[in-house]
């Protein structure tokens, strides 16, 4: 599996499968969605998705987290019915404009069909995205 490969103009496979909150975790992550080919599926539908997004703002999107083991879920005291678990979901931020303006052109851009219907979640620095849960919506 080749992290730089590039799923979108703007998004590489690395920004869904890697992040700080890992640590030394970060290859046992890498390892985990290697095992699991719906995974990457999962995780092009998303970043189509996110690229969309970006087009639109013309802002880069910046992934917290994206893809999450279950493993990794169970471990920090989790459900494990994430759909970050899937490949479906990610944290976004976007540098320059809050959370709720993000939500709110999420929002704008399912009802032009432009993104798919998903969960939406919005909390004070980041939004919650995901493609596994139509019309779910929440404020953390």
């Amino acid at each position: 599996m080749e992290l730089h490969t590039n799923l979108t103009k703007n998004f590489k496979l690395s920004e869904f499968v890697e992040s700080r909150f890992f640590g030394e975790y970060q290859e046992k992550v890498i390892k985990t969605f290697s095992e699991d080919t719906s995974l990457l599926e999962n995780t092009k539908v998303l970043a189509k998705q996110l690229q969309a997004l970006r087009d639109e703002l013309q802002k880069p999107v910046r992934l917290n987290i994206s893809y999450r083991p279950l493993w990794w879920e169970k471990m920090r005291g989790r459900s494990g019915n994430s759909q970050h678990i899937l490949g479906k979901a990610a944290d976004i931020a976007v540098s320059g404009v809050s959370t709720k303006q993000v939500a709110e052109t999420i929002e704008r851009l399912i009802k032009e069909g432009k993104m798919l219907d998903g969960g939406l979640g919005v909390y004070n620095s980041f939004v919650h995205y995901d493609i596994g849960r139509a019309g779910r919506r929440w404020k953390g």
